[in-house]
């Protein structure tokens, strides 16, 4: 009886935490936690943030660093802070590069679906600017015509990291 009564408990507890979920900004991606009793006071923040990407996914699978702009977004849009003073950068290099082609070209390269065009999509869709490093391009054979709509080629990621930087960007460590 007590661990029905427990488990009927547990159920509940994460049936309330999953109904009181906020709505994510990318959907499908970006999972986190929420946490209630958190320190921060983000009624006021704002973020430039620039992420640096250079290991590519599995083919046909999702690049979780990429994933993990997703997550930020939504965890800070979840806390409090208003989606249009989070301006995020991706930079893309390295064989991450092949994971920024539009889908018909990745699946006739690799035959499988490129998993990382939907979220890409959204995250444009959503104050995010991404660069392809073109000397990884050029070495990966991606052209920028091939790139999903939005994305944009560097000259290389060297220099679009130094160009954000100049333009207030802090580049996250993770």
């Amino acid at each position: 009886m007590k661990t029905s009564l427990l488990g009927f408990g547990l159920l509940a507890t994460s049936l309330t935490t999953i109904a009181a979920e906020p709505t994510p900004v990318i959907n499908d991606f970006g999972y986190f936690y929420n946490v209630p009793a958190h320190v921060s006071d983000l009624s006021q923040a704002q973020f430039k943030i620039a992420f640096d990407v250079g290991d590519g996914a599995k083919h046909g699978e999702q690049n979780n660093p990429i994933n993990s702009l997703a997550r930020f977004i939504n965890m800070h849009v979840a806390h409090g802070v208003k989606p249009e003073n989070i301006q995020l950068a991706l930079v893309v290099h390295g064989s991450a590069s092949v994971d920024m082609l539009e889908n018909s070209v990745y699946k006739s390269r690799f035959d499988v679906d490129n998993k990382n065009q939907s979220l890409i999509t959204q995250l444009l869709a959503n104050n995010t600017v991404v660069y392809v490093c073109g000397q990884s391009a050029m070495h990966m054979e991606v052209a920028a015509e091939q790139l999903i709509p939005g994305g944009k080629m560097a000259l290389s990621a060297m220099t679009a990291h130094a160009q954000l930087q100049q333009q207030g960007y802090t580049l996250n460590p993770f």
